[in-house]
């Protein structure tokens, strides 16, 4: 009989379910366990948080996420990877072994460091989006490089049963497990394309089982409130089925899994990982119905002699305020008082957004002649200083007594703004390494 490995996917970002992993670690029958929860805004953000609090930056939902699982991997032998690290993967493999010590769980926890490039960054590098120069941009807080699977083996090789990363890229959670468990070559460009296919198709979750492809009467997926989150179960040739535990929510058909590996692929024929150069375009998807679909035949070429480097940049803050009106001639109402409020901050920005939410937020204009029966103004603002952006709100809530009739439900907030562009850097110049942490029972 085939040998296979059964990898599952128990969160797709950071703000993902919790329960799903715990239903994949108990009823699944998976070996290994990726939790993807690192996006190019949440690494920056988090950066912004080990700057207040050096034993921070890694992700808010650790220790949640965590308490949960370490007795479920323990008891089933179960492995994970994650990139929870996010800006601080050491203090986060820590945190991780201190909860097995106290929970008296044998574990073993590698933190995989040398992500974070942003000391030794050129700043006059130009940037991939618009070719500026690095510098350009303001006060740099972050820069990650994306690490692949030749920085995580080292940390299974070691035989941690948890491995944290910070900015490693998303289908080399999965493979690193694959190449580890196979013996696959780094130069078996075939088979690290079709894992890498794997892990794509793996790293969103619920994207794959059915959310984020719903559509009411066009898309159906049952009992969405219980999404299933997806398994994939793989040979030694990388071909692999993918399903999810009997009796969860949710669709995996071939329609879910097209969608999902089209996702945020700019060019199927060559998608570029710190890995492998993969053709999405060679692999075969099949419907073999119940919830089972299986996939094929990805081909792959060298991966690239640099790495994508993701820099993150303080952008000033948001002003942000909102306020409803309610009943007859309610547009025409959040209209005026956009009109007062745009007078009103005149010349203060350099860009004002005045929208009424649902009739103009997203498009910019009305697209339909029908009349609301309720309306919601949101106007913001981007400005350089707190107290600036903080207008923005205050002129909002002063509509409640100075603008039309019938407004409330007023709410307004200030973020602090992380831009994100992207640049690239030799592989050899990011250096990596593996500290292990280990608790006894």
């Amino acid at each position: 009989m085939t040998r296979t490995l059964r990898i599952g996917c128990g969160a797709g970002f950071a703000g993902d379910r919790l329960e799903p992993a715990l239903v994949l670690a108990e009823h699944g029958g998976v070996n290994w366990l990726g939790l993807e929860c690192l996006g190019e805004r949440t690494v920056a953000l988090a950066q912004l948080r080990k700057l207040h609090d050096p034993q921070g930056g890694y992700d808010p939902l650790l220790e949640r996420r965590m308490d949960g699982l370490l007795p479920l991997i323990a008891r089933h032998n179960i492995r994970v990877v994650t990139n929870m690290g996010a800006a601080n993967p050491a203090a986060a493999a820590a945190r991780v072994a201190d909860m097995a010590k106290r929970k008296r769980l044998a574990t073993k926890v590698a933190a995989v460091l040398g992500d974070d490039v942003l000391k030794d960054l050129d700043r006059d590098a130009p940037c991939l989006e618009t070719g500026a120069p690095l510098n350009s941009f303001g006060e740099l807080v972050s820069a990650n490089a994306y690490l692949g699977i030749d920085a995580i083996l080292p940390a299974l090789q070691a035989g941690a049963d948890v491995v944290i990363t910070g900015r490693a890229a998303d289908p080399s959670l999965f493979l690193a497990p694959l190449v580890h468990e196979f013996g696959w070559r780094l130069d078996d460009f075939c088979r690290l394309a079709r894992g890498t296919v794997v892990g794509h198709l793996l790293e969103c979750g619920g994207q794959l089982t059915g959310g984020y492809f719903a559509d009411p009467g066009a898309k159906d997926v049952p009992n969405m409130a219980a999404l299933g989150f997806p398994f994939a179960d793989v040979d030694a040739d990388g071909n692999a089925r993918f399903s999810k535990v009997k009796g969860t929510g949710g669709v995996l058909n071939r329609a879910t899994a097209t969608e999902q590996l089209l996702y945020e692929v700019t060019d199927p024929h060559r998608y570029e990982t710190p890995d492998v150069i993969a053709d999405f375009s060679t692999a075969e998807l099949t419907d073999l119905g119940d919830d089972v679909v299986s996939v094929t035949g990805a081909q792959g070429r060298p991966r690239t002699q640099t790495l994508k480097v993701s820099v993150g940049y303080r952008a000033g803050f948001l002003g942000e305020g909102e306020i409803g009106y309610a009943g007859e001639n309610s547009l025409a109402r959040a209209q005026l008082a956009g009109e007062i409020v745009r007078e009103r901050l005149a010349n203060r920005f350099a860009a004002l957004r005045v929208d009424i939410i649902g009739a103009t937020s997203l498009h910019g204009q009305a697209l339909s002649a029908s009349q609301p029966y309720e309306a919601r103004l949101r106007v913001a603002a981007r400005a350089p200083e707190r107290d600036l952006a903080a207008l923005v709100g205050e002129e909002v809530e002063a509509l409640y007594t100075n603008g039309p009739a019938g407004g409330g439900g007023v709410r307004k907030a200030i973020t602090e703004q992380v831009g994100i562009v992207s640049c690239l850097v030799l592989r050899e110049s990011v250096r990596t390494e593996v500290r292990v942490y280990e608790a006894s029972s």
